[in-house]
């Protein structure tokens, strides 16, 4: 992974880490790594890695990388939404706003399925009603290091919002430690100023050796629905404060992220060593991959892979 990440011309595709639904998991590694991409991120769970790998078998890709991404207990990537049934009146704005199909309606009752819920919070911010709320799922960062180890995933991401200390710098120190491959930090804008930002980045990066870390400079985390400027500009601007600060790390941005992201940051003059695009990246792909036995069907699965091949050639021609 070293000689890749040198390279500096990084495209990462988030599956999403509350990502759990393993069909879709498979397609969308098969697709984006037929197009060129080599570098995953993924849920912490040894169903959602064997999907991923079963994605790259499909493909015959080589030289590809698998990251996880866990969370600190403030950061909002590891939460799946909870309908209050008595609460709620069966509207549906809840379904019509959920990118990833993840509410739907069983007879009378609206039901999340937490196995395709990303915690996007799309759901309660159209909910009229209040009848939504996000529940944490648990992780048990001693199995997530083990598993990471024996099936060979190449990075483990910490997302944080960087405010809660106490847990933030434990938990990276257990992971240089006791995990055999690179790190990632992914922090928010929206809860530190600059200065604290780069404090506790700069404190985490210097624990670890030189560029054995790769710093996710996230904007507006899940929010990249629109391919314009204004969508990633949020990601743009925190990329910026961690150019300046010329730490030790190779830098990449996420969060609004879309097919504009590199474009922006080279018109803006922020040198970025890659992008990481999730929502958007997936959803372009979406229509074909939906299709009924989407792997055996060549014109849906070539159709798909142009899609997300030009993406691709669209970022690193700018980095």
């Amino acid at each position: 992974m070293k000689e890749y990440l040198e390279e500096r011309k990084i495209f990462k595709l988030i599956c999403g880490a509350g990502n759990q639904d393993t069909a879709e998991i498979e397609k969308l590694i098969s697709v984006y790594s037929s197009a060129g991409c080599r570098f995953f991120d993924l849920s912490p769970k040894k169903e959602i890695i064997e999907a991923a790998k079963r994605g790259l078998k499909h493909s015959g890709a080589k030289d590809c990388y698998l990251c996880i991404s866990i969370g600190t207990s403030d950061d909002i990537h590891f939460f799946k939404a909870n309908i209050d049934d008595k609460k709620c009146t069966k509207c549906e704005k809840c379904i019509n706003h959920c990118l990833q199909g993840a509410i739907t309606k069983n007879g009378k009752n609206i039901e999340v399925n937490k196995k395709r819920c990303i915690g996007c919070r799309n759901c309660i911010n159209n909910c009229p009603n209040n009848s939504i709320e996000m529940q944490q799922e648990e992780i048990n960062l001693n199995e997530i290091i083990k598993m990471a180890n024996e099936c060979g995933i190449s990075c483990i991401e910490l997302h944080t919002t960087g405010k809660n200390k106490k847990e933030l710098y434990p938990t990276w120190e257990k992971l240089n430690k006791e995990f055999n491959g690179n790190l990632s930090i992914c922090i928010a804008q929206n809860k530190l100023g600059q200065e604290k930002i780069i404090k506790r980045i700069s404190k985490l990066i210097n624990k670890i050796p030189p560029y054995k870390a790769i710093i996710q400079a996230d904007g507006i985390a899940m929010s990249g629905k629109e391919d314009s400027y204004n969508s990633t500009l949020q990601a743009i601007s925190i990329a910026q404060i961690f150019n300046k600060a010329n730490l030790p790390a190779y830098l990449i941005v996420s969060g609004g992220t879309n097919s504009k992201t590199s474009e922006l940051a080279k018109m803006c003059d922020i040198k970025l060593d890659g992008v990481a695009i999730g929502s958007y990246a997936r959803k372009i792909v979406k229509e074909f991959i939906n299709a009924e036995d989407f792997l055996n069907d060549k014109k849906s699965y070539d159709n798909a892979v142009n899609v997300a091949r030009n993406l691709i050639e669209q970022i690193e021609k700018n980095l």
